[in-house]
Parts: structure tokens; sequence; C-alpha cells
């Protein structure tokens, strides 16, 4: 009874926004309707970040951020001391610092990718792409990069060298291993592997 309650308000409290929202869309004047701004939380009606991720910069780089808007994912520099430098040699692989430190919230991970640029330009990549930040980590947050093209290439700090998103994850609050004998069966079944081809 409470959490259909609760729900119910919830999804009241949805809808009041939405049309908080697009009263501002028709620039519909709040005065005009009788309504006391002071009474209202403009937070509300306003498209806020819902989910806050915690960091800690431990480094003499600029904070992680997001460029522009629709970005899904901010950089990661490179944490090194003044002056020094990292060489990757072709086929060969190293662990960056970057300095950082983040709580990500139950029910989310943090997603280390490459970045498309280098990967394209200088076949640098991150090595375990995606890497898997936990929600329960607390660590520094450092980056295997692996050289994958036909040169030395360096890693100075500062450096933009790999890329975060923040992304969902089905924990085990939602969801739950069963083991079982048999599976269903699907038009595809055991197909992988360019079992589809490539024209």
């Amino acid at each position: 009874m409470i959490k259909e309650k609760i729900l119910s308000d919830i999804k009241q409290l949805k809808e009041s926004i939405t049309q908080l929202n697009n009263i501002n869309e028709t620039e519909t004047k709040l005065d005009d309707l009788g309504i006391d701004l002071e009474d209202i939380d403009i937070s509300l009606t306003k498209n806020s970040p819902k989910v806050e991720i915690k960091f800690i910069n431990k480094s003499d780089n600029v904070d992680p951020g997001y460029f522009h808007e629709g970005d899904s994912g901010f950089d990661f520099r490179a944490d090194l001391q003044k002056g020094e430098s990292v060489v990757i040699e072709p086929g060969k692989r190293k662990l960056i610092n970057t300095g950082l430190y983040f709580e990500v919230p139950k029910g989310y991970e943090l997603q280390v990718r490459p970045r498309s640029g280098l990967a394209l330009k200088n076949g640098i990549t991150v090595l375990n792409t995606p890497g898997t930040v936990d929600s329960n980590y607390r660590g520094e947050i450092k980056i295997i990069l692996i050289n994958l093209g036909d040169e030395n290439f360096m890693v100075n700090k500062g450096d933009r060298i790999a890329q975060g998103v923040i992304s969902p994850v089905l924990s085990t609050t939602w969801g739950k291993l069963n083991k079982v004998s048999t599976l269903n069966t699907t038009d595809r079944e055991e197909g992988g592997f360019g079992s589809t081809g490539i024209k």
C-alpha cells in the first residue's frame, strides 16, 4: 500500500514538472496564472543532472568535464611529474596514472574507453576496453594503454589519453543469475563470428 502511494506521488510530481517545463517553453508568465515564484522550487523546472558523480582530483590537471552538450564521455589526462614522459613502443603497453578517484553511484559503472583520434592517428587504444570501474571501487583510475601503431608513442603530462563514460548496469539489485538446463531457442541459435557474412 505504501509502495503504491509513493509511486503515485512520484508520477504526479513528474507530471507537474512536465507542465512547468511546458509553461517555460511557451514563455507563459507564471504571474498571469496567479502563481508566486517564491512558492516554487525553480530547480525542478530545469533539466539538471539527476545522477551525481563525485570525484577527487589529486593531479595538477584540469578537472574532467563534458566539453559539449550531448557528449557521452569526458577525458582522462595523464598524471605525470613535471617534465616526465612515458614512451610506449609498438606492441607494448603501459599503465598511466590519472590522479582521479571516483565515487560512482550504485547501479552505474564508469567505463574507460579509447579516444578515437589516438586510435586512428597513432594506433593507441585502451587494452581492456572498455575498462570497468565498479561503484564500490575508490582507488585511483589508471589507464592501460597499448600501442598498436608502427612508431613509438610519447605520453606527456596532461595529455588526454582516454575517455570515461558513466553507464547504468544491471546489478544484483535488479538482475539474478539463474542456472538452468536449457535455454529458449531462436532463429539465430549458435551463429556467431561472421555467421551473417560481410555482404
